[in-house]
């Protein structure tokens, strides 16, 4: 460090013991901040995070909390360049937070960047991290937006553009960057060149360190497309610049940079001067012993490799002299045993050159081989030739031919039946297919090799296979499930390698001449005699080998594919007097393995770090190490942007276990979800005691089998895969996806811990759904004695710190609580009974069963009385119903069951017939749903056998189960003998006219019922729903129709006409009937003469149009009573929106729900319908759905507008929302801050700038929206779905809609994604509930 900054440091220093001796602690964080600043520029990274503590911790206690934006961000800035990523996130995400509380659009972009970088370094550090890379894409795409947004729109107007060009080109360098690690180089060059264009468009200055990260990244890309003109040009453009501007670790990276393309070429001399270069800067700057051990790896590798060279020229001069033998060998019986010696010092030629990247000479050598093989008329030797040909090809890039050759090798294995040959070329023609671009096609070659390769039992090749599938799942496909099931199978095949019960058969195959040979003459290294022993003794993947292995998979056990970077570096016996074989990663890379079982690699090595490896270093094997870090590359708009963080020694480990570190987890703990895309992603909670952990013994052995596991959602005591992070001493390892996030609470003296996940309602999280949850897994965690009173407990407040947890804390929020805490404290506001629950769970226990947690939740259910047993979509089938079924006999009082969208059978009635005949209680209602399951037309045998059920039920829901017209009979016979039955829904049930008929005969004057559905059943004629209208018109009670779905003629029409006339309807659904605009105007007619309590129409999908609708509109308006009303579906258009005006703006008007989906209103049609709402007081839900389809170019520039209200109401949203275009955030649920005032510019725009009123003036309308929705008070819940809007719209009409006075002072709640739009308030739920399981 120069004089000057030693200086500065001991200026600063002074100023901040001054300010902490006059108390002023705004400056003394400052200071301490600056003191921090100055060490991390310095590299001092643990110095300088101890004074960046002491500034957070002064603000945290005596400043406001804006305060803290420079601090989080330093603090993420030092942890993630000592890459404790976890502490890293924890302040990242913390002063993203603040940024958006405080709508800093500055410190969103700088905060998201960061977040970027650190997810990004993760999933480097890992093999299978899906959740980092998705993170990070999508950190740095919504750093890229903010960044053009301050670009296009600075945030003052004093505030120049060109202050965020820096960010917008850093962000671009981001994205950059991240593609080449995807191999997407291509499109890498593509965003780069870009960034290095708007540096030259915009006239940055060449000495700017954002040129020099750019110029940094090109240089390795070109190195990757072998462009090695361009990337010395890049490169050494990037070292100038550093030196320019004084920046040591850029250019100590750059000379890294530079020395791995003269390595690449074989410039050995050139490449080594080059990392001394580097090696001398490195030594010159404080706490980058990483970065000086990483070069001094490289220096050795170079060395080796050079050795490597010197041999190979030796081998090439004795392989000539072998040559000139065969010339004179030729016609005598010593040619083909020379032409055998040919090919094996040719194999070990090829080797060499792929060792050091020699692909040229590979290419030689390989086009050698083919024609010694071609004269040796061997076809496995040939197709081994042809095999690497288009390794060379792939190597150089030239994809076309590389994939002609594999064909050919492929081809060939095929034709002497070769199993092992032809996987591994399908394996290779997918990474070729890859490297183009077909990822389809890739994924297909790679699945056909592992089919072929389990048909030969070849378990390396098969994991080789699997690795390239899970490769394409994981990043090509983003299919995270199907990268789970592949990496499970990776596992367990290398388990079962590793303790020998698989023997691999690649040395099976016996080429047709390898017995031929002779020995080559005695000065020849005995690497050349008998390479085949060599590879497999150093490649460690056979025990017992073969001489006469074929070449195929020595090729490919070598070769580095751009899908497969390999893990392990190979050596040559102690006797061959050779150096250890050189890594195919180049000196980027270098590692040594201790693994006996080779596994072929992926697109990263196969390594697993710990969080706190870098405190652990001492008791870690030998280091894996990488000149270019992806931190260099990751930009914050700090002036150290690029290449100040240290490139940390990683630890080599096994493929399959966790690195030791700190916190010592069990044996039997599971992968981190973030870090691990094959970990079991368990829904559900596992519960430890503080100090006695439940989920097995001490030392990590088997879980208590004493205890029933949950099934389905589903935790089991003493297993929890891929959920569970817990150390010895009960600290806690949280995952950082949002949506597999396991949280600690402790309630009742024990740890619970509880994926969040499964409290999310209707995208939001939900602390009630919480709340039921805990008590769940709490009650199944007491002991027998206290849970045999079957009592549980009521959940009351959530305490984090001294903080109570309420609906307006986001996951995040929480997270950040627990951070700082072990725990949440769970309070227990009382005890209460629930038999049934009780009942469940001790016949769970009885049948060695595990309770279901979807049921449980349903049965705690605090709303309902015991006798309301509603247990619907538990995935409950005829087996796993039986404890349930066992607990309900015992618990015999029943009013109300329900037991729809499961997948129950006939067996499930037969039970329930037996409980209820046993059961004493033989009078009282009793309701039945049973719909939405596998109950055939034998089921409806076992109600009509039961006289409790025919004496007490009086509703019966039996709709979408395939019952047939064979339940005719039944359907009589219940009609008949159930006298109290009221409520009857066959609704989707397959049934025709003859069942329809049945039930006509089987109805009489005295007939209690009031409602029926028979809907979506075809074919159903004119004459039997005649007569159902008739009979109808008879029944003194009758009320509600349902005939959804089946098309009405005009003779239905007239007769149900007749039904409206003469019956006093209260709900009539007829939605897909088709009955057009007359019969529509007909009907409503019959109805408004007819029925004066009609409270539900439903004329959906019936073929309205704008013509004579107003006439539609005139009679609808005459039900003074009407509560829901359906229109959905029907032409309206714009042209009848003054009909609907006019019934909404009737003082009459007592709809609570209109729906109005897809009738083409077009958005001045919205707009109209909700500026109608202004003076309505009864309209509670609209639902809007696909009715415009708003042109891009109308919304693209559409900044959110905000609102005024005086009386700001308490906001969440299931997204997370961002103050300009941002996307709105996967698994982050974020809070508006309801303080803070909005300005709403009316149509006058007597409240907006004349700035404001120019960026409106192409978005007229959707002004008008917003000011509509705000001033609709009193409605509850608003569908906009799939209407074209942009993120910028639906963001400002969410502010119309949370900023109003809505219902007084209730949470105003969103659900939004791809496509909806859902805006509505605590307590209204949007599309949780079914439509077929809304109860009125």
């Amino acid at each position: 460090m120069g004089r000057g900054e030693e200086e500065e440091l001991r200026a600063a220093k002074r100023a901040y013991k001054e300010a902490q001796r006059e108390g002023n602690h705004q400056e003394e964080a400052r200071w301490a901040n600056m003191i921090g600043d100055i060490l991390k520029q310095r590299g001092e990274y643990v110095e300088a995070l101890r004074w960046l503590r002491i500034d957070y911790e002064v603000s945290v206690k005596h400043l406001p909390q804006k305060q803290l934006l420079p601090t989080c961000q330093s603090l993420g800035e030092v942890y993630l360049r000592l890459e404790r990523f976890k502490e890293a996130l924890i302040y990242q995400k913390k002063h993203l937070g603040l940024a958006k509380e405080s709508n800093d659009l500055i410190e969103q972009q700088r905060a998201t960047t960061q977040l970027g970088r650190t997810y990004h370094e993760m999933f480097l550090r890992s093999e299978n991290d899906h959740y980092a890379i998705r993170n990070a894409k999508k950190y740095f795409k919504s750093a890229m937006k903010l960044a053009r947004t301050l670009k296009d729109s600075p945030p003052s107007p004093s505030t120049k553009s060109s202050l965020f060009l820096k960010e917008f080109i850093d962000a671009h360098n981001n994205m950059g960057m991240l593609e080449m690690d995807l191999d997407n180089l291509e499109e890498a060059e593509k965003i780069l060149l870009q960034a290095l264009k708007i540096c030259d468009d915009e006239e940055i200055s060449e000495n700017d360190d954002g040129r020099s990260r750019l110029n940094h990244n090109l240089g390795s890309l070109y190195i990757e497309l072998r462009e090695w003109t361009k990337a010395r040009e890049h490169i050494e453009k990037d070292i100038l610049i550093c030196r320019r501007i004084s920046h040591p670790q850029g250019e100590a990276k750059g000379f890294i940079n530079l020395g791995e393309l003269h390595y690449r070429v074989q410039k050995y001399d050139d490449a080594t001067l080059c990392y001394q270069k580097a090696l001398d800067i490195a030594k010159c700057m404080e706490d980058e012993d990483a970065l000086v051990d990483q070069i001094n790896q490289n220096i050795r590798t170079v060395k080796e490799a050079a050795k490597v060279l010197d041999d190979l020229k030796k081998y090439e001069q004795k392989y000539k002299r072998l040559m000139r033998a065969t010339s004179d060998a030729r016609g005598t019986s010593n040619e083909r045993k020379c032409l055998l010696e040919q090919n094996t010092c040719l194999d070990g030629l090829i080797e060499k050159s792929g060792v050091i990247f020699a692909w040229p000479k590979h290419r030689e050598f390989a086009k050698l081989k083919k024609r010694v093989a071609g004269e040796l008329c061997d076809k496995e030797k040939l197709s081994d030739a042809f095999l690497a040909i288009g390794e060379s090809y792939q190597k150089l890039r030239n994809f076309s031919k590389a994939r002609k050759w594999y064909m050919k090798s492929w081809n060939i294995y095929r034709s002497i039946q070769n199993l092992e040959g032809q996987a591994l070329a399908k394996i290779n023609i997918g990474e070729v297919l890859d490297s183009s671009g077909d990822w389809a096609g890739a994924l297909q070659a790679f699945e056909e090799g592992y089919r072929i390769a389990v048909q030969g039992n070849l378990p390396s090749v098969q994991l080789s296979a699997l690795d390239n599938m899970h490769y394409s799942h994981m990043i090509r496909f983003d299919n995270v499930e199907e990268a789970r099931k592949l990496q499970e199978e990776i596992h367990s095949l290398k388990q079962l390698l590793n303790e020998g019960v698989l023997r691999s058969t690649e040395s099976d195959y016996c080429s047709e001449t390898e017995t031929e040979g002779g020995n080559i003459s005695d000065d020849m290294p005995h690497a050349f005699t008998s390479p085949e022993i060599d590879k497999l003794a150093t490649s460690g993947i056979l025990e017992d080998f073969d001489e006469d292995v074929p070449l195929a998979l020595l090729v490919h056990q070598n070769k580095k594919s751009p899908k497969i970077k390999k893990s392990q570096v190979h050596a040559y016996g102690a006797n061959d007097g050779m150096p250890c074989q050189l890594p195919e990663c180049s000196p980027k890379v270098s590692i040594n393995s201790c693994d006996h079982q080779e596994s072929f690699g992926r697109k990263r090595a196969r390594v697993v770090i710990s969080d706190d490896e870098a405190d652990d270093s001492n008791d870690m094997g030998q280091s894996r190490r990488l000149l270019r870090s992806p931190i260099d590359n990751g930009t914050t708009s700090d002036k150290e942007n690029r290449r100040d963080v240290p490139i940390n020694t990683k630890k080599e480990q096994d493929a399959t276990l966790f690195a030791e570190s700190k916190d010592v987890h069990n044996v039997c703990t599971p992968t981190p979800v973030e870090e691990s895309i094959c970990s079991f992603k368990s829904k559900s909670p596992i519960c430890a005691a503080d100090n006695d952990i439940e989920f097995g013994d001490s030392t990590g052995g088997r879980a208590s089998a004493s205890k029933p596991a949950l099934n389905g959602s589903e935790f089991a005591v003493g297993h929890a895969p891929g959920s569970l992070l817990q150390s010895k001493n009960g600290d806690l390892n949280l995952s950082e996806d949002y949506h597999q996030q396991f949280l600690p609470f402790k309630i009742g003296g024990k740890l619970i811990y509880l994926n969040t996940s499964s409290c999310m309602h209707e995208g939001n999280f939900s602390i009630e759904y919480l709340k039921v949850e805990l008590a769940c897994l709490y009650y199944l965690q007491l002991a027998e004695e206290r849970r045999s009173k079957g009592l549980l407990p009521v959940v009351g407040d959530l305490k984090c710190g001294g903080k109570t947890i309420d609906s307006l804390d986001t996951i995040e929020a929480i997270k950040h609580l627990v951070c700082e805490k072990k725990w949440i404290e769970v309070l227990v506001d009382g005890w209460v009974p629930k038999r049934l629950m009780k009942l469940y769970v001790d016949h769970c226990a009885k049948l060695s069963e595990a309770p279901n947690i979807k049921l449980l939740r349903k049965l705690y259910n605090l709303e309902v009385s015991e006798d309301e047993v509603i247990v619907s979509d538990c995935a409950l089938q005829d087996l796993s119903v039986r404890p349930f079924l066992n607990a309900l006999h015992e618990h015999k009082a029943i009013a109300v069951l329900d037991i729809s969208h499961n997948m129950l059978g006939n067996e499930t009635v037969e039970k329930l017939q037996e409980i209820f005949t046993s059961s004493s209680q033989k009078y009282g209602g009793l309701t039945l749903d049973l719909h939405c399951n596998r109950f055939g037309p034998s089921a409806l045998f076992q109600i009509c056998e039961c006289a409790v059920i025919s004496a007490r039920l009086e509703v019966l829901n039996l709709s979408e189960n395939r019952l047939t017209d064979a339940c005719s009979s039944y359907l009589y016979t219940i009609l008949q003998n159930c006298k109290a039955l009221y409520s009857l829904n066959i609704e989707q049930c397959s049934i025709t006219s003859r069942t329809i008929q049945k039930i006509v005969d089987a109805l009489q004057e005295e007939s209690t019922l009031s409602h029926l559905s028979i809907g979506k059943n075809n074919p159903i004629s004119g004459n039997t729903m005649a007569n159902l209208f008739s009979r109808l018109t008879s029944l003194k009670r009758f009320q509600e129709l349902s005939l959804t779905g089946i098309r009405l003629n005009k003779i239905m029409v007239d007769s149900l006409c007749q039904l409206a006339l003469s019956s006093n309807l209260s709900g009539l659904l007829l939605g897909g009937t088709c009955i057009g605009v007359d019969g529509a105007v007909k009907l409503t007619e019959a109805l408004s003469i007819g029925s004066q309590e009609l409270l539900k129409l439903d004329l959906s999908n019936s073929g309205i149009t704008s013509h004579d609708f107003p006439k539609v509109c005139a009679n609808i308006s005459t039900f003074v009573a009407i509560l829901e009303l359906d229109l959905g579906g029907n032409s309206i258009s714009h042209e009848g929106c003054d009909a609907l005006r006019s019934i909404l703006m009737d003082s009459r008007c007592s709809l609570k729900c209109l729906i109005l989906d897809k009738c083409h209103l077009g958005l001045a049609g919205l707009v109209q319908v909700i500026q109608s709402l202004a003076d309505n007081d009864s309209l509670e839900e609209l639902h809007m759905a696909e009715n415009a389809k708003v042109a891009p170019e109308r919304t693209l520039q559409y900044n959110p507008i905000t609102i005024v209200s005086s009386t700001p109401a308490k906001q969440m949203s299931s997204g997370a929302d961002k103050a300009s275009e941002m996307e709105v955030a996967d698994s982050e649920d974020e809070m508006i801050d309801g303080k803070q005032q909005h300005t709403l510019s009316g149509p006058d725009g007597s409240c907006a700038s004349s700035c404001d009123r120019n960026l409106y003036a192409g978005c007229q309308l959707i002004q008008e929206l917003a000011e509509a929705i705000a001033s609709a008070k009193k409605l509850k819940l608003l569908d906009l779905s799939r209407n074209g809007f942009s993120q910028a719209v639906i963001e400002a009409l969410w502010a119309a809609w949370s900023t109003s006075s809505r219902c007084g002072d209730i949470i105003a709640t969103k659900h939004l994604s791809k496509d909806l739009v859902h805006f509505s308030i605590e307590g209204n739920c949007c599309c949780s509930v079914k439509p077929c399981c809304r109860r009125d």
